[in-house]
């Protein structure tokens, strides 16, 4: 992928063994987003996700081990920023995430910095249930308090970021259980970045099993609640002034994209 760029937008997508997905999530989105380039981080997986992912033409990061979700969208951040992308969005590498809806949701950095694309926001069928759906909705009235907005999906994984807010995401992106979700989102508050919401629809996933149950359910609540706590107790992190371009030695797994 070349430091010319066709929207100025990155579409990042972490997978981990995804060879199930992968070829057709980057070829849906490819036909239905060409403008945006897309970055599949391969977070050491152990099939062939990373060279599906490049024969069905995304550009590639493979880390040399798992590092979750968190790890993996900083090493994107790092790569948005070096390569001089305005603006980043995740999407998941299964297939959830609409394509129809990556534009919508890169709109609402029209007036803020991070926008979240939210499945209980009066838009398609996506539902939860027990523990989980409790776990969410405390989580969503707590940190719209924080937001000083109405927030209902704040575990959602499909979110855009502005250049401000990917400068702040490299230096305090959590990588913990729930980091890249509710901690990241409440230490960029904390920031000083702002956030909206844009109502999204959920598409099955193309392939693998949902891992819910009622026992894993309990499970999130309860951590979560933890992860909350824990962000909330965090200082204000410092703004940073001066906006400083990762090196190619900063990031993770950058050898194996060309320049």
């Amino acid at each position: 992928m070349s430091n010319k760029t066709r929207s100025g937008t990155l579409i990042i997508m972490p997978a981990w063994n995804e060879a199930e997905a992968i070829g057709d999530t980057v070829r849906e989105v490819r036909r239905v987003v060409p403008e945006h380039d897309i970055l599949v981080v391969d977070d050491g997986s152990h099939d062939d996700t990373a060279s599906i992912a490049e024969q069905a033409g995304a550009a590639v990061l493979r880390l040399p081990f798992n590092l979750g979700v968190g790890g993996a969208m900083r090493t994107g951040f790092k790569y948005a920023i070096r390569h001089g992308y305005t603006s980043a969005i995740q999407v998941d590498s299964d297939g959830q995430h609409d394509p129809h809806d990556i534009d919508r949701v890169l709109a609402g950095l029209a007036e803020a910095d991070i926008s979240i694309g939210a499945r209980f926001a009066g838009r398609g069928a996506y539902d939860a249930r027990g523990p989980r759906r409790w776990a969410m909705s405390v989580l969503a009235k707590v940190i719209s308090k924080v937001a000083g907005t109405e927030l209902t999906d704040v575990t959602s994984g499909f979110r855009a970021a502005n250049e401000r807010a990917l400068h702040q995401y490299i230096d305090h992106f959590p990588a913990e259980y729930l980091g890249d979700t509710i901690d990241s989102l409440v230490v960029a508050l904390k920031s000083g970045c702002r956030v909206v919401q844009i109502p999204v629809e959920m598409k099955v996933r193309q392939a693998g099993t949902p891992s819910h149950s009622p026992f894993k359910a309990m499970i999130y609540l309860a951590r979560s609640g933890l992860v909350l706590c824990f962000a909330l107790a965090r200082r204000r992190p410092r703004v940073q002034v001066d906006l400083v371009t990762p090196r190619p030695g900063d990031i993770a797994g950058e050898g194996s994209v060309p320049a």
